[in-house]
């Protein structure tokens, strides 16, 4: 499923992303601040807005930028953050070395059951992968996800119906329709297909029936 040397290419990437742009939007290959925001509140849709407090896993955490998205939106809640880069973690530990409710581990799965497990951005770079290949990696992650939530998950991918002229041979460009259906048929018959932000990608939540 998860191949070491896939890995371990995924975490050397953004090793360099990070070591060149330092812990900002760009040292996780996103272009800027404002539609990370955009990301973040699109997977958080996941989270019961009635709840008083919550679990969440961030697969693929970074150095914690979903951590501070919470943190000024939520005043009850544990978070896991996890990542294939020892690098990633490092600074993620040193960014909030002080504050309390948070953990970041440098693995490719959380190493506990939360109310919900994100993740962003995890699935755009293939480096190089086939299709198929880069298609089993994400439908691995997702039963990662499946299996590390007890309410529901959320992840993005960029949206094959991007513009041709603007695609490049080194991003995984997903079908939505494809991915939606494969969560109805796995995962839960609860599943929203989020299209309408503005980005060149998709949102899908997951919601567990209990």
């Amino acid at each position: 499923m998860q191949t070491t040397n896939l890995l371990v290419d995924v975490a050397a990437y953004y090793e360099s992303k990070i070591a060149e742009y330092g812990d900002t939007p760009r040292g996780v290959d996103w272009n800027g601040e404002e539609s990370q925001t955009a990301r973040f509140a699109e997977l958080c849709k996941i989270i019961d807005s009635n709840t008083t407090y919550f679990s969440l896993n961030d697969l693929g955490c970074g150095y914690g930028a979903l951590f501070d998205y919470l943190r000024g939106k939520y005043t009850a809640f544990t978070y896991l953050g996890v990542d294939v880069s020892p690098e990633m973690v490092k600074l993620a530990k040193q960014r909030n070395i002080t504050v309390e409710g948070a953990r970041f581990i440098n693995s490719d799965k959380p190493d506990k059951i939360a109310d919900y497990c994100l993740a962003s951005g995890i699935f755009n770079v293939r480096l190089g992968r086939s299709d198929t290949e880069w298609f089993d990696y994400l439908q691995g992650n997702l039963d990662i996800l499946d299996r590390s939530s007890r309410l529901g998950f959320a992840f993005n991918c960029l949206t094959a119906y991007s513009d041709e002229d603007k695609k490049r041979d080194y991003l995984y460009y997903a079908d939505p329709c494809r991915l939606f259906d494969l969560c109805k048929r796995r995962y839960s018959s609860q599943v929203a297909l989020l299209h309408d932000y503005g980005l060149y990608e998709f949102t899908i939540l997951v919601r567990k029936i209990s």
